[in-house]
């Protein structure tokens, strides 16, 4: 699904080049689940970003489903992710000006998904993530926990092929976070792929592979 050769990201500050990345060379097969670990600054969340095609800005090979990234336009980066990808962001990400229906609706209208499709499957989405009573409430007045379930629901609402997931449970009481967990679980046995980024152990377990990163740099695997 996703293979990367020699990817790199720095920032230029004068002459001076700080690398975030440094030749990244790894897989990700359809139907793994896999854990991204390391340090705070160990470059986790960019290698996110650019698997889900938020970041445009390093060097190397991208392969997604056979497309080379790297030669796409940001156009077609885009489309592909819309097609493709869930992305649960450690900042939530929701918009405000929104409701929360409306939230969980947008990856919806980007499919072709027919109006009463889209109410059903909402409507099912709040029901599953304990959010009725909250749908018309915008993200500005719910908790960090609650809009945390919200960018959630809204990641896993169009069964994506691939999720992408930033500490999915950070924000998140013990009992919601297991819930959400056993949530990627069950979606990786059903055939989605997860990508996760966590500090938790626990939540690394879930997976099938670590990949642990320092500096920038892989420096293991298991």
């Amino acid at each position: 699904m996703i293979q990367l050769k020699g990817v790199e990201k720095f920032y230029q500050m004068g002459a001076t080049r700080t690398y975030v990345l440094r030749r990244i060379t790894m897989e990700v097969r359809e139907g793994e689940f896999v854990t991204i670990m390391g340090p705070s600054g160990a470059g986790k969340s960019t290698l996110l970003s650019i698997f889900g095609m938020l970041d445009s800005a390093w060097s190397g090979e991208f392969y997604f489903f056979e497309h080379a990234v790297h030669k796409m336009s940001p156009k077609d980066r885009v489309e592909l992710n819309k097609r493709y990808i869930g992305f649960v962001f450690q900042q939530y990400h929701l918009i405000d000006g929104l409701t929360v229906y409306e939230n969980l609706d947008i990856p919806l209208s980007y499919r072709n998904v027919s109006r009463k499709e889209r109410e059903a499957i909402v409507a099912d989405s709040l029901d599953r993530f304990r959010l009725v009573g909250k749908k018309d409430l915008f993200p500005t007045q719910l908790s960090g926990g609650q809009q945390q379930l919200v960018g959630v629901a809204r990641a896993v609402i169009a069964s994506p092929k691939l999720i992408l997931a930033d500490e999915p449970t950070g924000n998140l009481h013990s009992d919601q976070g297991r819930e959400i967990m056993e949530l990627f679980k069950k979606l990786n046995q059903n055939g989605t792929t997860i990508v996760q980024v966590t500090h938790s152990e626990t939540n690394a377990a879930c997976g099938n592979r670590i990949i642990r990163l320092a500096d920038g740099w892989i420096v293991a695997e298991t």
